[in-house]
């Protein structure tokens, strides 16, 4: 029988609510799945068929360790989903510039990276900035910013601590974040997910309220193309963003760990599966 560890984090050890029931759910097609955590040492990784990434919820945290620990399994030559190249490639958003630079339409965004930061802010007239770091999930880090000249000093200090993406605060935000769930390439559901009121963070932790979505045919042929401009394998990945002036804005192209929102369906968790049987072939 196939052998496969679903990766995740201390935090989860048995995974998240939403996937507890994964391992059950895999052992009806014969592979023995279960849950391991990423930081833990004792596990021996070559005992795996196959590793899947679910929830390691913690690695923009303990991002030099995580890359070492992705590395340690790249040597030991066991498979992982999604592929190490993808993984590494998707942990800084600075991958958003080159879907910018592919024609792919992105969320306003000024890398730290360029010159001039400042001044190219100024010359978007953004009044009110968001500032977030290259390495993060769930918010983590994220600032916002009234862009006064008295708040320069502030914005430029905070950036030259390492990779920073600025954009403009939208307020599309509160008409709700779009993820659009894909494996294997292929379209599975999608959820739109709002602010609480008062609030520009869409996550549950700071009371984001998710609730099924369903895109029309031209924006499914937008993610796909998003999707497909990867090249590599990809046994999951979301497409988040946001409408803005009635064309669709890529805020992140999530392949490493995203909530798969299994818990609006069970039959959703059920063409997961069948996709990494699929992709196996």
């Amino acid at each position: 029988m196939q052998k496969i560890g679903l990766v995740t984090c201390e935090k989860h050890p048995n995974g998240i609510p939403a996937e507890i029931n994964l391992p059950n759910e895999f052992k009806e097609k014969g592979i023995n799945a279960e849950f391991v955590v990423w930081s833990d040492a004792s596990i021996d990784w070559k005992s795996y068929d196959n590793l899947i990434i679910r929830s390691t919820w913690d690695y923009y945290t303990r991002e030099a360790e995580f890359r070492a620990w992705l590395k340690k399994i790249i040597e030991l030559g066991v498979p992982l989903f999604n592929p190490p190249v993808v993984i590494f490639d998707n942990m800084h958003k600075f991958y958003l510039r080159e879907f910018a630079n592919a024609g792919i339409k992105i969320i306003p965004t000024i890398f730290s990276d360029e010159k001039d930061v400042i001044e190219k802010i100024e010359a978007k007239l953004w009044n009110k900035i968001v500032i977030k770091p290259a390495v993060s999930a769930g918010s983590y880090l994220t600032e916002v910013f009234e862009f006064r000249p008295e708040n320069h000093l502030s914005i430029l200090n905070k950036i030259k601590t390492g990779d920073w993406l600025i954009q403009p605060f939208l307020n599309e935000i509160e008409e709700g974040e779009i993820s659009m769930i894909f494996f294997n390439k292929k379209f599975s559901h999608s959820i739109i997910k709002k602010p609480a009121e008062g609030d520009f963070r869409i996550q549950r932790q700071f009371g984001g309220l998710y609730q099924a979505y369903f895109p029309n045919e031209e924006l499914l042929k937008i993610a796909a193309n998003i999707v497909n401009h990867v090249t590599e394998p990809l046994l999951y990945a979301r497409v988040d963003g946001l409408v803005i002036n009635n064309e669709f804005h890529l805020m992140e192209l999530e392949m490493i760990e995203p909530d798969l929102y299994f818990e609006f369906s069970e039959e959703y968790l059920n063409r997961y599966i069948e996709a990494y049987l699929e992709i196996l072939k």
